[in-house]
């Protein structure tokens, strides 16, 4: 790849069989990396990966598995290649509760300077905590979007940006499970799922 040479370490952790780093090429199609990391734990399916390390956009399944792991086309998929750490999510993950661990990683780790980042970081906790408390209402998922969006671009360093993509696109790609859970008084469509199953 012209923009992607050479090798890079993988840090593959989440629902794989063996989790751990892997030096291997730049542009190696997600589906060999999955196979190198021994492939889904339990043989489940794929439901979503984060290539890129936790500030990384999100990306479904069915883009991933059709993705090389380069600058370029992780970008093309909506993400980053990042730090290399990533975060594989099978389909018994549910992303809203996902989502507020990673919020409340990003409001711990906020050193308070900006005030978008400060605030904000937050609000977006406590909003999916309300979701998840059976306390939500339709107009939060906007709300967290929106929230998101005003830390994004406004502060002095990174870690506003790392809280607020992880918020936009879990909702752009698995708005329906946020809007379950809303519906159902905090249930996650997760369970419901298994059950009907």
């Amino acid at each position: 790849m012209p923009n992607s040479g050479g090798t890079i370490i993988f840090s593959v952790s989440g629902h794989v069989a063996k989790p751990g780093n892997y030096e291997l090429p730049m542009g190696i199609p997600f589906a060999e990396l999955l196979e190198v990391a021994g492939g889904m734990q339990g043989g489940r399916k794929l439901k979503a990966v984060i290539p890129g390390g936790s500030s990384c956009p999100v990306v479904p399944a069915e883009t991933m598995l059709k993705t090389n792991m380069d600058y370029d086309s992780v970008k093309a998929a909506g993400s980053g290649v990042g730090s290399a750490a990533v975060i594989v999510m099978d389909e018994t993950t549910c992303m809203v509760k996902v989502l507020e661990r990673l919020s409340r990683f990003y409001m711990s780790e906020s050193c308070g300077q900006c005030t978008p980042c400060r605030e904000g970081t937050g609000w977006l906790n406590r909003l999916i905590k309300r979701i998840m408390a059976g306390q939500g209402r339709r107009e939060d998922i906007d709300l967290l979007v929106q929230v998101a969006n005003k830390i994004e671009g406004h502060t002095i360093c990174a870690l506003g940006d790392a809280a607020a993509w992880p918020v936009q696109s879990f909702i752009k790609h698995f708005r329906h499970e946020f809007e379950y859970m809303i519906d159902h008084g905090g249930r996650s469509i997760v369970g419901a799922q298994q059950v009907a199953a």
